[in-house]
């Protein structure tokens, strides 16, 4: 364990410089957030979207779990370009633990993530937004174990795929589906009855809920509870399913 703990954070440190020294693309990460937050969110401050929670509470916890499900989702590109310049060649002939290649770069992300994420919150208060402290580090820590779930799965698949030509399809088919049946725009109980009960099938509903409720302050309905439950199962899921590929790969 502490073999892997060192070895974690060397490769986060490695990939957590390389971020800090590519400001562009932790701004231009934000663009699309942003846009459905400044844009979107102004056009629903006034229309009822259910539930006791005012229409910020409602949007910005959809935009912050989007945020996660696309910037996690892609985040294996980078690992292809490294396979095609020879750097992951250099790390198989290092002592650096296998696991700690994958979690290294997951913890640059969930990190990135949180960054981000806090960002768009103070924006968001500047609009309107009024959340408990406490239910906004609930949410943020929500986002976090769902980067951790999709980045390692992102990872995985990327080093299955040989180009960003075959790894951008297969993620854009998984997470447009995922993104208009999780409620991420608007919660799914405003659509037609089948279209919600289609959407429980999705995990991330239950994470957009789950965040929704903390930002309402809503600690005791059930909902966090739920939120909590399977973002643990799918980040244990993913995580060993993520690894066991990885190695596999060669990493």
């Amino acid at each position: 364990m502490p073999h892997l703990v060192s070895d974690t954070a060397l490769i986060f440190g490695r990939y957590a410089r390389q971020t800090l020294r590519s400001t562009p693309a932790l701004i231009f990460g934000m663009v699309q957030p942003l846009l459905f937050l400044v844009f979107f969110g102004p056009l629903l401050t006034d229309l009822p979207l259910g539930g006791r929670a005012s229409s910020w509470q409602t949007i910005v916890p959809g935009i912050l779990v989007q945020l996660g499900l696309f910037s996690a989702s892609f985040a294996g590109i980078g690992l292809i370009l490294e396979r095609r310049t020879g750097v992951i060649e250099r790390m198989r002939v290092t002592p650096v633990s296998r696991l700690a290649l994958l979690m290294g770069r997951v913890l640059k992300d969930v990190v990135q993530l949180l960054w981000q994420s806090l960002a768009l919150v103070c924006v968001a208060v500047a609009l309107g937004l009024r959340a408990p402290v406490l239910g906004v580090a609930i949410g943020f820590v929500f986002v976090g174990v769902l980067t951790i779930s999709l980045a390692s799965l992102s990872y995985a698949l990327a080093m299955r795929v040989s180009s960003p030509q075959g790894f951008a399809p297969v993620i854009n088919s998984i997470t447009m589906p995922a993104m208009l049946l999780s409620g991420i725009l608007l919660p799914m109980s405003l659509g037609p009855r089948w279209l919600d009960i289609a959407s429980h099938v999705v995990p991330f509903r239950y994470l957009v809920d789950g965040v929704r409720a903390s930002f309402a302050g809503e600690y005791g309905d059930g909902k966090i509870a739920l939120a909590a439950l399977v973002a643990t199962a799918l980040a244990a899921v993913a995580v060993t399913l993520g690894a066991r590929l990885f190695r596999q790969a060669g990493a």
